[in-house]
């Protein structure tokens, strides 16, 4: 009985320290004797001691927060950007081997591309293509991160931070772009207007009786805004005292 004793310890020291349970969304890179072999997890794994050497790789969807990076636009306006990439491991072994820390490579990686990408195009198109900004980065940043075994989901610019001269500028600019489609709907206001008088006053012409109508109404309105008397003056009068213009007269 107690010679089986040290037989018992040994082996429940041995289970001990060779038993690891990983999570769902976990992934075991092991080491033997230097040498990588297949992934194991997730549940119960057996580690060899000594021999054995375990790296846990989260499966999960990763969250990295790019820093404010000093961008030179195409058109040469200096701003501020930073953005968020959302990335997984998609390759354990591949993550672990081919890079010697894949969370910080990615993190260098997304802010030189970033700076490429926002230098390569004019200040409007960045504020008004973000979509398409988005996918070029996540595009260039996946095919580098790929060989990795990381695979990238989006990128989203955050904060495209300007310098007041330019705010103020951009404010202007669109105050002048305001101003100006005023202007425009004024005129075309005023185009329909004169176009439909004159429409007016062909119809009055071939209908004198219309403008002793119209005379009538204008009258009309005249005496229920104010408190004025009005005597109205018949037309047919007005038109006996105006001078007729005396046609094929010489110039």
């Amino acid at each position: 009985m107690f010679e089986a004793l040290p037989v018992i310890a040994a082996i429940v020291l041995f289970l001990a320290m060779s038993l690891r349970v990983l999570n769902e969304y976990e992934r075991g890179v092991i080491f033997r004797l230097g040498r990588v072999i297949p992934t194991k997890g997730p549940g119960l794994i057996i580690v060899i001691p000594v021999i054995d050497r375990l790296v846990r790789v989260s499966m999960r969807v990763l969250t990295l927060d790019v820093p404010n990076q000093d961008v030179i636009t195409r058109d040469n306006v200096s701003i501020q950007v930073n953005a968020v990439v959302y990335f997984r491991v998609a390759e354990p072994v591949r993550a672990i081997n081919e890079v010697e820390d894949y969370l910080y490579a990615t993190s260098q990686l997304a802010q030189t591309t970033l700076r490429s990408v926002c230098g390569g195009v004019e200040l409007d198109d960045l504020l008004a293509h973000r979509d398409k900004i988005n996918a070029d980065v996540k595009t260039l940043l996946d095919g580098q991160t790929e060989q990795w075994g990381v695979q990238v989901s989006s990128v989203e610019l955050k904060h495209i931070d300007l310098p007041q001269e330019m705010q103020r500028a951009m404010a202007k600019q669109a105050e002048a772009e305001r101003e100006r489609r005023a202007k425009v709907i004024s005129a075309e206001g005023e185009f329909q207007a004169a176009d439909k008088l004159s429409e007016a006053a062909a119809i009055i012409a071939r209908h004198p009786e219309a403008l002793q109508l119209r005379y009538l109404q204008t009258i009309r309105e005249m005496s229920s805004e104010s408190n004025a008397t009005i005597l109205p003056i018949p037309l047919d009068l007005l038109s006996t005292l105006t001078p007729k213009s005396k046609s094929g007269s010489p110039a």
